[in-house]
């Protein structure tokens, strides 16, 4: 598979690792920038324009913790990797209240990374098209992205959350795929709490009261057993 357009910056200090991983990743059509200390990383971060950056944490200069820190401060949506020989829930906790969006504990397999790096570039890159999409119809309802509104004609007839929003905004963009309840928590969630089934079971009948005409027998919000949920639109289809 080729990534022509997809970039990553990597920020690792161990010389072999850096190469064996950048390798791996060119070898898959990424276009790879390196950097091995904290402020060469801030600065072709600012630079550049990267679709994932891959942070050790122990890196000299500034270390990865304090990096993502200060790239989470202009950037909430780039995904970060964390690479790390830290092992312990309490340095996992720390990585993701810095911002990452991945942990990665040192030795670990190459291909798992580079199936992990395909998830998270997939996600920035429907996050890009997420963000063109500032409203929605569906049946006689119009879902506006920016206001957080739900519309019929003129009227108002609902105030959506946050989260109502995001989680609409994600099952559309990835209309007639089943989306894992884990995409959802990465997506929606962001690692900041752990819902239960139970609470995105709740979102789904949430939505089917606005827009199914029968909602014992959904026509867009579809419940997939063992995986997640699927929107279809047979007037987009």
């Amino acid at each position: 598979m080729q990534h022509s357009k997809q970039r990553i910056l990597l920020v690792e200090d161990e010389e072999h690792l850096l190469e064996a991983i950048k390798l791996n990743l060119e070898m898959e059509g990424y276009k790879v920038s390196t950097a091995t200390d904290g402020k060469k990383a801030l600065k072709t971060y600012k630079e550049e324009r990267f679709n994932l950056i891959i942070l050790d944490v122990m890196i000299p200069e500034i270390d990865g913790f304090q990096v993502a820190e200060t790239i989470r401060l202009e950037n909430s949506d780039i995904p970060i990797m964390f690479l790390t020989a830290k092992n312990t829930s309490e340095d996992r906790v720390t990585g993701l209240k810095k911002g990452a969006d991945d942990y990665l504990v040192k030795p670990f397999n190459l291909e798992e990374l580079i199936l992990r790096v395909g998830i998270l570039v997939r996600r920035s890159l429907s996050g890009d098209e997420l963000k063109e999409l500032t409203t929605y119809k569906i049946g006689d309802k119009t879902i506006d992205f920016k206001s957080f509104e739900l519309r019929k004609g003129d009227e108002v007839i609902a105030a959506l959350t946050k989260k109502e929003t995001m989680l609409l905004k994600l099952l559309i963009e990835r209309r007639n795929e089943a989306v894992s309840r884990e995409q959802i928590l990465e997506t929606v969630w962001n690692y900041d709490v752990y819902p239960s089934t139970r609470t995105i079971d709740n979102f789904i009948l949430t939505f089917r009261k606005y827009f199914e005409p029968d909602q014992k027998n959904p026509t867009y919000f579809h419940s997939i057993r063992g995986v997640g949920y699927k929107f279809t639109d047979p007037k987009r289809d």
